[in-house]
């Protein structure tokens, strides 16, 4: 059962959630030869005040959308 785990801010639609979900999981099946349905994809949405990078918080630094 390989899993991935994506880590990014908030902010992304559902659909394009969905894109993710289904663009790595064929991915992954296609190149690791297991069926896409024993993947599974965790997305990990993080407030930009909950991340920092550079010694600032991510809602300091950037003020649009990633």
């Amino acid at each position: 059962m390989p899993v991935i785990r994506v880590e990014m801010w908030e902010g992304r639609t559902l659909e394009q959630k969905r894109e993710i979900v289904e663009s790595l999981s064929s991915e992954l099946a296609r190149i690791a030869g297991c069926d896409v349905a024993s993947i599974y994809v965790i997305i990990d949405e993080v407030c930009k005040d909950n991340w920092g990078a550079g010694g600032v918080f991510c809602s300091d630094k950037y003020s649009d959308p990633e």
